[in-house]
């Protein structure tokens, strides 16, 4: 499904279950404590992180997380991660074409009330009012200001907020996203479906 979303040249994988791989000891300390719902999640986007890393001919390595979180991948990839509760994927690319990748997954259905306050601007809740029936446009920013930071972090190393990104969304499966705090990154595109009872939104951010 994630394929849908992403260009040429980025690799991935995908799984709307659980699935089982052979953790590396630096993976294996991170979720060392983990409950088996972490561990699952955890260990099913290593499975496809692999995957991915495999169709670009790299071997398996450790992807544990590193600042804010972010995966830490094999030098001169670049890579997101995305899970929820029935999916997991992997999406990588090789550096310099790509600077930076933000992949995310939601339930197709409404945030949980007094969430779409705290993720969105004004604006985009006045869009969200009159926006076209068919689609819970309130899950759907929210997916994509989550690829937002996911492709933003790696090129900028700092926080940005849900309010330091101003979202608009397009019926035709696009999106684009105003960075409106100082950065390397000014703008954003990118893409988006549903299907299976999820929202996917993904950035190739090509620099």
């Amino acid at each position: 499904m994630i394929e849908q979303l992403l260009p040429p040249g980025v690799a991935w994988a995908e799984s709307f279950r659980d699935e089982h791989c052979t953790l590396f000891p630096e993976e294996e300390a991170t979720i060392a404590r983990a409950v088996d719902k972490r561990r699952n999640e955890f260990t099913t986007a290593r499975w496809c992180a692999r995957r991915a890393l495999a169709t670009l001919g790299l071997p398996p390595s450790p992807i544990v997380p590193g600042d804010r979180g972010a995966p830490s991948w094999p030098p001169g990839v670049t890579g997101a991660i995305t899970h929820c509760p029935g999916y997991r994927a992997a999406a990588v690319a090789h550096t310099p074409a790509v600077a930076s990748i933000g992949i995310d997954a939601e339930p197709h259905a409404p945030l949980p009330d007094g969430v779409l306050d705290l993720v969105t601007l004004p604006t985009e809740r006045e869009w969200i009012a009159h926006a076209p029936h068919g689609v819970h446009w309130d899950r759907l920013l929210f997916s994509a200001k989550e690829s937002v930071y996911k492709a933003w972090f790696p090129v900028a190393r700092r926080w940005l907020g849900f309010e330091e990104a101003h979202v608009t969304a397009s019926p035709d499966g696009t999106f684009h996203a105003e960075i409106l705090i100082d950065g390397p990154v000014k703008h954003f595109s990118g893409r988006w479906t549903t299907a299976e009872g999820l929202i996917l939104t993904a950035i190739i951010n090509t620099g």
